[in-house]
């Protein structure tokens, strides 16, 4: 059954894999937005009535506008492209949330909520831009259904480690089994997660550029995140995000195409 189980997954392995307009990579993704995205309203429904949501102030409209300009950003991308539909479904709100911590997010579907705690860093309208277009870029990329579904190969990836290891002692199989946690987590799943943070740094400067923000501006944030982290991160290879470094090297390298995107829509900065 073992055996069975696992020719089936390998199966729909191949036959899941789809082209994202704003990577051009093939994609490894077992769920559609049909399927995620009433389970992510519902979280993010859930999430506001436990949260204090900020309305009314000044930097609760900060959110919404800079949020309009990215999501209008990458509504102008996609058709540029050809991929007018890409957004179907999405249900595009921008929250501001009480809280310190220095943090922001887009769950599927375009539900975003920035917290009060990273206002702070972002200091202004474009440092706001660099973090919104960020986050948006992770539901634009389906990184969360990406995570879900490379979850679900790394499980499959244990069964074929049990069924090759099956006649072994019971010994033998907990190291084989623990070998395999360990090099999938930091071999892959790591990985995996850093590339998602590139892409969507990637990304996320492009649509800010659009929108009308100097991607420069996003070199001065990361920069503010760095002295704010004081160095005090895992070693890269063991985390989900790139070292500072090489996150602030990868955006230097990534201006000026940015810019070069944004001069397409009629965008251009001194």
């Amino acid at each position: 059954m073992k055996k069975i189980a696992l020719f089936s997954a390998l199966t729909a392995l191949v036959l899941s894999c789809s082209k994202n307009p704003f990577t051009g990579k093939n994609n490894l993704n077992f769920v559609s937005n049909s399927e995620l995205f009433p389970s992510s309203f519902q979280q993010y429904g859930q999430f506001l009535k436990e949260n204090k949501v900020i309305a009314g102030t000044s930097e609760a409209k900060m959110v919404e506008t800079v949020g309009i300009k990215i999501k209008t950003a990458a509504e102008k991308w996609l058709k540029a492209n050809g991929y007018e539909h890409y957004l179907d479904g999405y249900q595009w709100e921008y929250k501001l949330v009480d809280s310190k911590d220095v943090n922001a997010w887009c769950m599927p579907g375009g539900k975003i909520v920035v917290y009060t705690g990273i206002l702070p860093i972002t200091q202004n309208e474009a440092g706001l831009a660099t973090v919104m277009g960020h986050e948006v870029s992770h539901a634009l990329a389906n990184h969360g259904a990406q995570r879900m579904s490379a979850a679900q190969l790394q499980q499959i990836g244990a069964v074929g480690v049990a069924v090759a290891s099956g006649n072994k002692s019971e010994q033998t199989q907990q190291i084989l089994m623990q070998a395999y946690g360990i090099g999938s987590q930091v071999g892959v799943m790591l990985p995996f997660s850093r590339s998602h943070e590139s892409e969507a740094d990637q990304i996320g400067l492009t649509l800010m550029a659009i929108a009308g923000y100097n991607p420069q501006e996003a070199l001065t944030f990361w920069q503010r995140m760095a002295a704010k982290s004081g160095g005090q991160a895992p070693p890269e290879f063991m985390s989900t995000h790139p070292s500072d470094a090489t996150r602030i090297a990868n955006i230097q390298k990534l201006i000026p195409t940015a810019k070069a995107e944004a001069a397409k829509f009629g965008v251009s900065f001194k």
